[in-house]
């Protein structure tokens, strides 16, 4: 794999742990504050919601600029919304800096996969996508805990502090790796947003929508799963989250691998075995040794679907991907707050702390519905048009 994947890999990871690291310092920074746990707690909401709106329109802002020039802005604009938050004295000054931290995300991480396919063969580029999703599951495995205890150590400010270093080595690792690219061919937003007029590309997102939605409607709620059905302590919530983090990045890499060879197989394949483990987690949850062992394979196929579902998202949108690319990011995040509020509605319907399972397989249900009805789709015959976007355009071509 080309040394600019481990570049884009590093931005990734900064992105990964300043997004997650806030939940371990809810206490630290609501009582520096000032303002309740609750309070504290909107700041990953509103984290959440900028990335899920700052996605298509910063990427559609940078529609013009080459690819490398945009990542290289796109981690300045990291780096600032981090610098502002390590130095907040007032919640509104730290949620001003998650808000804008939170814009780079989606098109980082839409416009970093775009680079990442392109600096590989055809076949190879799932797994080069996978590669760069690399950083986002080392950062739930490593970024997260040691950013916690940090922060934990020496207040939550220098957590901000090594998240900003992280964002200046990824500018570094981006200007001196990457390699200069052309600019987007003659059109900009226009020829971006006329790949939404593809009936496809809008059953691409709605699959990564409610499939990995299932994931997060379950593991939202796994901390009072493991503690309150399997019987786990309190302190071991943390070695499970760790397991859970390295069947992550076990998962993107079998993720990748298998869509390089079949894509939407692939896919088919993925969805089905999330949804049995997430029913199997309903039952082996109220065990230690079952709970464990399903919570670490519900990580390999929770991740597994991220390769395949960026993919699937980019081909549909040949000629013209980044946009796409970049609201396939945001409909991750959509599905996650989707997921986590379905499941919350169980519990509190009485269900059980383990119905969240159930609510995530029936999630995953529905979007393993939307990929095989685009995959018939891909097989019935197409009636001669014009393709709205220029026949010279360069596509992105996978096995299906």
């Amino acid at each position: 794999m080309p040394l600019a994947l481990l570049a884009l890999a590093v931005g990734a990871f900064g992105i990964g742990t300043t997004e997650f690291v806030i939940v371990g310092l809810l206490p630290q920074v609501a009582g520096d504050l000032s303002v309740s746990v609750p309070s504290a707690g909107l700041l990953v909401t509103g984290y959440a919601l900028s990335v899920t709106v700052g996605a298509p329109l910063t990427t559609a802002a940078g529609a013009r600029l080459p690819r490398k020039t945009m990542l290289l802005a796109l981690m300045g604009v990291f780096v600032a919304g981090n610098l502002l938050c390590a130095l907040a004295d007032t919640y509104a000054l730290l949620m001003t800096g998650r808000v804008v931290a939170a814009l780079c995300h989606g098109a980082f991480f839409g416009i970093g996969s775009v680079v990442a396919a392109d600096l590989v063969a055809p076949d190879r580029r799932a797994g080069a996508i996978a590669m760069m999703f690399t950083g986002l599951t080392v950062a739930n495995v490593l970024g997260v805990p040691l950013g916690t205890a940090l922060g934990q150590h020496l207040g939550w400010r220098s957590t901000f502090w090594a998240v900003t270093a992280l964002g200046l080595l990824g500018i570094a690792g981006i200007a001196a790796l990457v390699p200069r690219q052309p600019r987007p061919p003659a059109g900009g937003i226009r020829r971006e947003l006329a790949v939404f007029r593809r009936g496809q590309v809008w059953l691409a997102l709605a699959t990564t929508m409610f499939g990995f939605g299932g994931v997060f409607a379950a593991f939202t709620y796994v901390a009072p799963m493991m503690t309150e059905v399997a019987g786990f302590g309190e302190s071991s919530v943390t070695w499970l989250l760790v397991l859970f983090g390295t069947g992550l990045c076990v998962g993107n890499v079998l993720g990748g691998r298998a869509a390089d060879r079949r894509l939407m197989p692939s896919l088919y394949v993925i969805l089905t075995v999330l949804a049995l483990v997430l029913v199997a987690l309903n039952f082996t949850a109220h065990a230690r040794i079952p709970a464990a062992v399903t919570l670490a394979l519900f990580g390999i196929a929770g991740f597994a679907t991220v390769p395949p579902l960026q993919m699937r998202v980019m081909t549909k949108a040949e000629g013209a991907p980044a946009l796409a690319s970049a609201a396939n990011i945001g409909a991750f995040n959509l599905g996650n707050a989707l997921g986590a509020w379905l499941g919350g509605l169980a519990i509190d319907g009485g269900l059980g702390w383990t119905a969240p399972t159930l609510v995530g397989a029936a999630l995953v249900a529905a979007g393993l519905g939307t990929a095989l009805l685009s995959g018939l789709l891909d097989r019935a015959p197409r009636p001669a048009a014009s393709d709205p976007l220029p026949a010279t355009a360069p596509l992105i071509e996978v096995q299906r």
